[in-house]
């Protein structure tokens, strides 16, 4: 692959609110049994996330948390909002979250909004036609010509997804620039009950969104010195994984299943895919600058260190971001990535995200230096 990026920015709902007090919320949706509370809240502080954006969070007032979208549950068969009324409200909040990341992404690119010939959107949390897509267009003037791809309900891996369609767009035409924009608004599926799959993901998935600026090889300012490149992305189903992890619409809500397996089959495949992948650039593990881990939860990042054998230091980004914003599926990395491409010591990078199937997507990225001709 040849995609050079030019602009990479993130953006975040203006209202965060801090774990415990989401631990404290969670008890109205009746995510602990009377009594186990204490449980529920043992449960936020193992994900070690501090803050979360959301979309749904009211003006503070009295209290940091105050939100009215969910009501407390009235009895145990209680759901919540219906599918329809996430949606009417994704509707609302996607676009002004995905331009606003947009935008950031342009400006850092120094690229205007009307050089853009290509928009590839991706979010798995919600469905609106006309939809993200159009309020890009409509809000940053990206001409009434640019094409438009959306990759949708893919999961947490999607930017990966996203990006190889970009860079293929990119290839097919010497001046073509390539916006692609990652939004998910996670917290509308928040789902009452005490199921534990149920209740892990409330406490790990947030909102916010991600861009990236892109051009290909024959664009003037592909290769361009001090810009990243991503040079190539492979992808793997795990064997005997497929029902470890599914998000299915539901009458209330997209219903995550988290099986408990799924750090130890990420653990036992991760060591080799990687290596075989590094294999074919004449590399190995020791000499990857960065690592960009979608932070699925902590174990999920300690499978990873610990199978790769890499220092604790070496995803400190990845743990910085769950820390800070939580679990933002599609746009997670995008958010790592954003911080990582600062340091060109960083480079080469290996990206890499989880997701239903069970799906493993890895990319591999290069600060690009003067002279260097690899991508022309």
């Amino acid at each position: 692959m040849s995609l050079t990026i030019l602009g990479i920015a993130t953006a975040t709902p203006p209202r965060q609110i801090a774990q415990t007090d989401a631990a404290d919320l969670a008890t109205a949706f009746a995510n602990a049994e009377p009594g186990h509370e204490r449980t529920l809240a043992a449960i936020y502080r193992q994900t070690r996330i501090r803050t979360r954006g959301s979309v749904l969070l009211d003006d503070p007032g009295a209290k940091p948390y105050a939100q009215s979208f969910f009501p407390p549950a009235d009895g145990p068969d209680f759901a919540g909002p219906t599918t329809a009324e996430r949606m009417q409200r994704y509707e609302a909040e996607a676009g002004p979250l995905a331009v606003a990341a947009a935008a950031r992404a342009l400006e850092a690119a120094r690229v205007p909004a009307a050089s853009v010939i290509h928009l590839v959107t991706c979010s798995c949390t919600g469905f609106a036609n006309p939809g993200v897509d159009l309020e890009i267009v409509a809000a940053l003037g990206l001409t009434p010509s640019v094409s438009r791809t959306h990759v949708g309900f893919m999961g947490c891996h999607g930017a990966f997804n996203a990006i190889r369609v970009a860079d293929a767009l990119a290839a097919s035409e010497p001046a073509g620039v390539v916006l692609v924009v990652c939004v998910e608004l996670c917290s509308l599926h928040f789902q009452y009950g005490s199921r534990s799959d149920l209740v892990v993901a409330n406490s790990i998935f947030a909102d916010g969104a991600g861009a990236v600026v892109g051009v290909g090889p024959r664009h003037p300012r592909g290769g361009e010195p001090g810009a990243w490149a991503v040079e190539r992305q492979w992808s793997r189903l795990l064997p005997d994984s497929t029902g470890e992890m599914s998000w299915m619409i539901g009458d209330h809500g997209f219903e995550m299943n988290l099986s408990a397996r799924v750090p130890s089959l990420i653990s036992r495949s991760i060591r080799e895919f990687v290596d075989a992948a590094l294999a074919d650039h004449g590399l190995d593990v020791s000499a990857v600058g960065g690592w960009a881990v979608h932070p699925g939860g902590p174990r999920v990042l300690a499978s990873v260190q610990e199978s790769l054998g890499l220092p604790v230091t070496a995803l400190a980004v990845s743990q910085g971001v769950l820390a800070e914003h939580g679990n933002m599926s599609s746009a997670t990395i995008l958010f790592i990535l954003e911080q990582l491409l600062d340091e060109p010591a960083s480079s080469p990078c290996m990206a890499m995200a989880f997701g239903p199937g069970l799906t493993v997507e890895l990319a591999m990225l290069n600060s690009i230096q003067p002279g260097d001709c690899r991508l022309h």
